[in-house]
């Protein structure tokens, strides 16, 4: 079956390598990488911008509050893109698996107070509005769509069960910590053991480069940081201590999002099941 958007994206992807290939290799390279990782955020940048729009246009409306107009529009993205095959129906595994893990927590989380959704809703569960799931879904759609379009493979990638173990310790210890002492230091260090060798292939242009997974990890955890200050920016969900006005979000929190993209992670590679081989041409940097 013909690709619905094949008009519009094969005219465009010549257009953009015919440029690159009048600039400088490094140059062009650079700034592939730059626009493919901001493809790969499709469904993040959307979700994003719907925040900010809503935060500053929306008017209270008796028909359907804000929250749960977030989560039709959140369905009729993910409906569109499977429509226009910029996901795959793979990857939605991906999205909902991240979706029902991140709703599970997020009514924990609200239940024990450590943030809260301060806008009524229809569309919800145990206080949740369910438009939340599909902010944990977007990093499973950058995961398994950055895979696809950077041709990703992975070097010494450790052993399955070791990383499931890991993702299960990192997801109970988001609930057990607190009732008990807080194990996410230990994590860390067993993140760090395990994935120290692990290399990500990645392919810009026409060369692969070569990223360690872990620094991959702290540089997506920096940016999904940015991200949550745009949440708590926009009022969309908010701390305990930012009743009396916005701040930034604390820079520790990068470390949880460190933590839960290596769940994200695991489920893409569990799903998906991409090359963890290191196969490519002589061309590697």
């Amino acid at each position: 079956m013909t690709h619905p958007l094949a008009p519009f994206l094969q005219p465009a992807r010549k257009a953009i390598y015919d440029f690159m290939e009048k600039l400088p290799r490094p140059l062009a390279e650079f700034l592939l990488f730059g626009f493919k990782m901001a493809w790969a955020c499709l469904f993040a940048a959307s979700f994003l911008s719907l925040l900010i729009a809503t935060h500053f246009l929306w008017v209270k409306n008796p028909y359907i509050s804000r929250y749960d107009f977030l989560f039709v529009m959140a369905i009729i993205i993910q409906c569109l893109m499977l429509w226009t095959k910029l996901e795959s129906f793979e990857e939605l595994k991906v999205i909902m698996a991240y979706h029902i893990i991140g709703t599970i927590m997020e009514i924990f989380k609200t239940h024990v107070g450590s943030w809260e959704y301060p806008e009524s809703s229809l569309i919800r569960i145990g206080g949740v509005p369910l438009f939340t799931g599909f902010m944990y879904g977007t990093v499973g759609s950058f995961m398994a769509r950055a895979i696809r379009i950077f041709e990703m493979q992975f070097e010494n990638y450790p052993k399955t069960w070791a990383t499931i173990a890991i993702a299960i310790a990192i997801y109970i210890n988001f609930f057990s910590h607190h009732y008990m002492l807080d194990l996410r230091i230990g994590i860390f260090a067993i993140i760090a053991i395990t994935y120290w060798k692990t290399q990500i292939h990645f392919r810009p242009m026409q060369r692969f480069f070569k990223m360690p997974l872990l620094l991959a990890a702290f540089l997506s955890a920096f940016f999904m940081w940015l991200a949550e200050n745009i949440g708590t920016f926009t009022k969309t969900w908010i701390y305990p201590q930012m009743h009396d006005g916005w701040h930034l979000v604390s820079i520790q929190k990068m470390g949880a999002w460190f933590l839960l993209l290596f769940i994200s992670f695991t489920i893409v590679m569990v799903v998906l099941r991409p090359d963890n081989q290191k196969n490519i041409s002589n061309n590697l940097l």
